[in-house]
């Protein structure tokens, strides 16, 4: 019996009819794009791995470039960053990581131009050379800022204390000078306001 186009409350709801699959192409076809999604990320992960594995690779194949920098040459931070592209840094401004194809190894350094790319190869001992001549270039570089300011250091020296003995006379003339003036402003008001 149904009451204004309902069904009697003591009657207990049917269940809806569930279709079985066959029915529902979007259903399956949605499970068929997550399992080809869930592929695809395996792959790529796995891609992501092989290119830091490589990296690793070349990493030992350095060791013995960076065993020459002596202890207290600072300039280098070499390690690699696994992320979504992989790489072998070698200093803040350069880095090597691997090329479109997953097996090519492209050196390069981040300039205020652009990047610049210093080395590619398919081979690591090319590479290994490339950072080799790229280390010893930044050794000559620190080598030369530092001779620079050995030779600099008497002549910065004298400026800075000519530039001291100045700023300390410049003081003391301000003082004598607001004295005097504070002395000036003083007289005035005494003769402005005297009876």
């Amino acid at each position: 019996m149904f009451l204004f186009g309902r069904k009697k409350p003591d009657a207990a709801p049917a269940a809806p009819a569930v279709p079985p699959a066959a029915d529902q192409p979007l259903k399956e076809a949605m499970r068929e794009a997550r399992i080809e999604a869930a592929e695809r990320t395996s792959v790529v992960v796995d891609l992501r791995d092989a290119a830091a594995a490589r990296l690793e690779l070349l990493n030992e194949a350095l060791d013995p470039v960076f065993a020459g920098v002596p202890g207290e040459v600072d300039l280098f931070d070499r390690g690699i960053s696994r992320g979504d592209v992989p790489r072998l840094w070698i200093d803040v401004i350069a880095h090597i990581e691997m090329g479109s194809d997953k097996r090519q190894y492209r050196f390069v350094q981040d300039t205020r131009y652009g990047r610049a790319v210093l080395a590619e190869s398919y081979d690591i001992a090319e590479i290994a050379q490339a950072v080799t001549r790229y280390v010893a270039r930044r050794m000559v570089e620190r080598e030369r800022a530092l001779a620079d300011d050995a030779s600099g250091r008497g002549s910065t020296l004298a400026i800075i204390e000519h530039s001291q003995r100045r700023g300390r006379w410049r003081v003391a003339g301000a003082f004598v000078v607001g004295m005097l003036a504070g002395i000036a402003v003083l007289v005035a008001l005494a003769l402005v306001t005297r009876p």
